[in-house]
């Protein structure tokens, strides 16, 4: 081990217990925050103008940004109807395994009503209904993202959400992949919009004479779209959403028995999302962090996305620790999206991890498998949300609300109990809404 921290010739390797606190936490910067005050008046002026113009401004960064002059926000039914015949019969059984196991997992997830009698003759209950009109954003970019359909419409759909969108950037033809159509129409979404970046966010939560508004939006997206969400969430006219989801991210944590081709691909999958992915590795094992460096050099040349995954493997980080408990506590303090444990004993570490979106556990549990066919959902926060959000689930398209009934008996014998805390509270009118009642049943 040399004295300034580096460990092969790929990239720098950082002993975690030689930095103090502010390098530590410089070396878990996420990248895609870097020009925050510019990316928020941008997403701002976009949200205004859709607001202002609604479908005219929907068409113009259509142009500006997809290079897609329509004439037409909604897809036609017809190219929904097609789409299953325009795909292969080994892609359409991908899908359909995937879309099984996702709304297995979800179906399990179906909350059960409550009802309880408090005090003799008061009742209490919790319902649940699904959420009226959703809203779903698919990203666009380099790869068409079938799998994000599944994510949120198969939840949705297990939800019994009544009304659901889609919108998707859409290609300079205004077309849309295949693999996409599909998944909507398996997943009952019948009502696909041509549009995305911060501005199918804003067509969402606000409405354009075409896009009805929804209740809440749901999707990963980038820095644009992440923000275009909190800033919609945060207007009473506009929606609600699911989470901060933005830029893909993983962070490993291995042991000297890990396998640094296993490590290595799963370093690069993340990578190839697009070049503002991070990925992190967290070793105890100087050897096992030069091995996975030189296994990543290897395989980057054998990825047809090469050049996107190389951009996002400049922002990685090969982190040295002294052993794994100290692992443990740079991965809660990075909170990552995606957390794959490469190591003995991987399940033992789980009460410890306190902050992660998603965990794959050992050397047979790749990320693909959450991010495809597993059944988990791989809608999950990131940019450290993992602290305080949860990866997406059923709940998350279900509202929660309650019902109390009292009869005579039950208000007697509650009724003192609540004029006394009104009485406290110096609210006079909640204490005669009892006391009209009590006295007039006498």
């Amino acid at each position: 081990m040399s004295d300034n921290n580096t460990l092969g010739a790929n990239k720098t390797t950082q002993r975690w217990s030689a930095l103090d606190a502010d390098a530590q936490q410089q070396l878990l910067s996420r990248p895609a925050l870097d020009d925050n005050a510019a990316l928020t008046q941008t997403v701002k002026d976009i949200i205004a103008n859709v607001r202002a113009n609604k479908d005219q401004a929907l068409f113009e960064y259509n142009q500006k940004f997809d290079g897609a002059a329509i004439d037409g926000l909604r897809l036609a039914q017809a190219k929904l109807d097609s789409a299953k015949s325009e795909l292969s019969n080994e892609v359409i059984a991908a899908i359909d395994l995937a879309y099984s196991n996702i709304r297995q997992f979800h179906q399990a997830q179906v909350p059960s009503d409550t009802r309880i009698e408090t005090q003799p003759g008061v009742v209490c209950e919790l319902k649940h209904a699904p959420i009226a009109a959703v809203g779903l954003y698919i990203p666009g970019g380099t790869a068409p993202l079938p799998s994000t359909v599944l994510m949120l419409g198969a939840t949705a759909q297990v939800a019994g959400c009544p009304r659901k969108i889609l919108c998707t950037p859409p290609a300079k033809d205004g077309s849309i992949a295949a693999e996409i159509r599909y998944a909507a129409t398996i997943c009952g979404v019948d009502e696909v919009y041509l549009v995305g970046g911060a501005q199918a966010i804003a067509a969402m939560a606000f409405g354009t004479e075409s896009i009805v508004k929804v209740d809440k939006i749901f999707g990963p997206g980038n820095s644009y779209v992440t923000e275009a969400k909190q800033q919609v969430s945060q207007d009473a006219q506009g929606a609600a959403i699911d989470m901060p989801a933005g830029p893909s991210e993983v962070l490993v944590i291995a042991d000297g028995n890990a396998n640094p081709e296993f490590v290595a691909a799963d370093l690069l999958s993340q990578a190839e999302h697009g070049t503002d992915s991070q990925a992190i590795l967290v070793s105890d094992s100087a050897e096992l962090i030069e091995q996975t460096q030189a296994a990543v050099t290897r395989q980057l040349q054998t990825l047809s996305r090469q050049a996107i995954a190389e951009q996002a493997m400049a922002n990685s980080r090969y982190i040295l620790t002294d052993d794994v408990a100290q692992s443990v506590a740079v991965s809660n303090q990075y909170a990552p999206e995606h957390l794959i444990l490469q190591l003995d004993n991987a399940r033992e570490l789980l009460a410890s991890l306190t902050n992660a979106g998603s965990i794959f556990v050992g050397e047979w549990s790749p990320e693909s498998a959450g991010d495809y066919a597993s059944g988990t959902n791989h809608v999950l926060p990131t940019y450290g949300y993992a602290r305080n959000y949860s990866s997406l689930g059923l709940m998350d398209f279900i509202r929660r609300y309650t019902v109390q009934e009292l009869s005579y008996q039950g208000l007697q014998n509650i009724g003192p109990a609540i004029m006394t805390l009104a009485n406290a509270e110096g609210l006079d009118a909640h204490r005669q809404a009892v006391a009209i009642r009590l006295e007039q049943a006498k």
